[in-house]
């Protein structure tokens, strides 16, 4: 979409999208999808609005919170994911997960869990995420979550 590698980078653009939203700025079609992210993460908003004490912070494990970019951003991929239907599947397993669930939004957290472990895993083997082994993983959790993915 339009991340990068580089840390800043990437979390200029959840500063910017915020920034311009409040300025009543015209916003890309990249911009409004970041937006309604953060829209649905009010605990994070805080953070997208001082750049200056988030740019450069380091989110660590030890801490015993999540790193709200990484979190946001796994929404945005996961958005992505099901818009292109890639892994092709994917798109299925999703609405069956967020029909059994009843929530869109608690599906990608879910959903979440999954993509972290194939990307985990993937770096780990120093290779290319397993996209047949994550979509499998959604679809496990789609039906054991009463949806009726096959």
């Amino acid at each position: 979409m339009f991340f990068g590698n580089d840390r800043k980078q990437m979390r200029e653009v959840f500063f910017t999208a915020w920034e311009k939203f409040h300025k009543g700025e015209h916003l890309e079609q990249s911009e409004q999808l970041l937006l309604d992210v953060i829209h649905r993460h009010p605990e994070y908003h805080e953070v997208v609005g001082n750049r200056e004490k988030y740019l450069d912070k380091d989110f660590t494990p030890e801490e015993g919170g999540t790193n709200p970019f990484l979190h946001m951003s796994m929404h945005i991929a996961i958005a992505e994911q099901v818009g292109l239907d890639r892994p092709a599947g994917i798109r299925q397993a999703y609405q069956e997960l967020a029909a059994g669930m009843g929530d869109t939004h608690a599906a990608e957290h879910e959903m979440m869990e999954c993509l972290g472990r194939s990307l985990w895993e993937a770096q780990r083997a120093g290779q290319e995420p397993d996209e047949q082994a994550y979509l499998e993983c959604v679809q496990k959790l789609a039906k054991d979550k009463g949806g009726r993915v096959e």
